[in-house]
């Protein structure tokens, strides 16, 4: 059973935060955190992904950027990743996430591109891909939860 979930991006500013946003919108009883592989520490979201989360009726404005570290790993049930590399890293960092460390792209074949400093129209592709990586896992967690 899926009680928690952790989504991982590299600066913990734009896709995770919107990925951990939707995730807890749509699956409200579980623990949705995010954090980055080289997170910009105390930093809020940014400020596209504000914007784009405020249109899905999702308020990320309170959101600090957080360094993944191995308490949030152990302390999860799931952990996603935008892309191969990501996971990759994560894996060597952190062994004991295999089994439970994946891409929020694994079911539709797909990485999910980093807007970091890149116009609105780039946030906005880059939360399509998000939005479809999640409504897959949102599937497979119902499936088995």
């Amino acid at each position: 059973m899926i009680k928690s979930i952790l989504v991982v991006c590299i600066g913990n500013i734009c896709r995770s935060p919107m990925a951990a946003a939707l995730f807890a919108k749509q699956l409200p009883g579980l623990n949705c955190r995010s954090a980055g592989i080289g997170a910009l520490i105390g930093q809020p979201a940014a400020p596209y992904s504000i914007e784009l989360m405020k249109q899905c009726d999702i308020d990320i404005s309170d959101h600090r950027a957080q360094q993944l570290q191995s308490w949030l790993c152990d302390s999860s049930d799931l952990i996603l990743v935008m892309d191969i590399e990501q996971k990759q890293h994560i894996e060597k960092q952190y062994p004991t996430t295999r089994g439970k460390l994946f891409r929020l792209g694994q079911f539709s074949q797909f990485d999910v591109f980093d807007p970091y400093k890149r116009p609105r129209d780039e946030f906005e592709s880059c939360l399509r891909l998000i939005e479809q990586g999640v409504a897959d896992w949102v599937r497979r967690i119902d499936s088995v939860n």
